[in-house]
Order: structure tokens, then sequence, then C-alpha cells
């Protein structure tokens, strides 16, 4: 599994894991319980590999947040994503301490957050997003 095949629905909480592709749209599994499900054409997807958050130099890849986060925490989960709106800014400063604080609001961060926890609990290989490969595939 790799963060490509990845994607968030807006209006659907959780990430969920690519199957296959139809005509009107996608068939997605859920990480937690392999509950297939069409996602159509009108819903917006987005794929974890192409979010990045921004900063004051530049956009950061979600999958180096992700990286450091990983190595922050040993490859455990982190902090709850309901944790104080104080909380999180905190951790996030830790994390990612240039993230541009006017267009990075807590809403986001608490997203960040609560993926990064589902793929430990889905027992993401986060080694894969060290690798070249994500970078060469997209060009």
């Amino acid at each position: 599994m790799t963060l490509k095949k990845l994607i968030v629905v807006s209006g659907k909480p959780g990430i969920f894991k690519i199957s296959n592709q139809t005509k009107a749209g996608l068939l997605v599994e859920t990480l937690d319980s392999d509950r297939k499900f069409p996602i159509h054409n009108m819903h917006n997807v987005s794929s974890l590999n192409d979010i990045a958050i921004y900063t004051y130099e530049d956009e950061v890849p979600l999958r180096e947040v992700f990286t450091t986060i990983h190595n922050k925490e040993n490859g455990k989960q982190t902090i709850s994503h309901k944790a104080s709106k104080n909380k999180l800014t905190a951790f996030f400063s830790e994390v990612l301490p240039d993230y541009d604080t006017e267009r990075v609001y807590p809403s986001n961060i608490k997203k960040v957050i609560q993926w990064y926890n589902q793929l430990v609990d889905a027992k993401f290989d986060f080694s894969t997003l060290d690798s070249k490969e994500n970078t060469e595939e997209e060009e």
C-alpha cells in the first residue's frame, strides 16, 4: 500500500484505499474494515500523495510531515486529534516549525494528526515514504 493509493473524500471521515476504477468513479475500501463502496465522480477526492502543507517558504508534501511525525513518535501513535487547539498547534510547531499559521488552520492540523494515527492503526509502512519511487512516479 502506497500513499498514491490512499485517498480522502470530502464529506466522508477517514482514509480510503482505492480498490478499482469504474466508469462512474472509484471503488474504495476502508482501512480498518475492508468494507467496499463506490465513490462517484461528483465527490471531491484527494490523494494523500498530492496534499501539501503551507510553510512561509514553500509547500511541504504531506508524506514528509508523516515521516517527521513517525520519527518523532518512534512509529507509534501521536497525540489525539481531539486535543485542545493549543496542544495541537504546539505539537505541529515541533513537527513543522515554519508552517504558515495564517493558512494552516487548527482543523487542518487535526486532519493531519488523525490521518497519521489512522495509518499507524492500519500498520502502514512509513519506510515507503522515504523512497524516491513516490516522486519518480509523478514525473
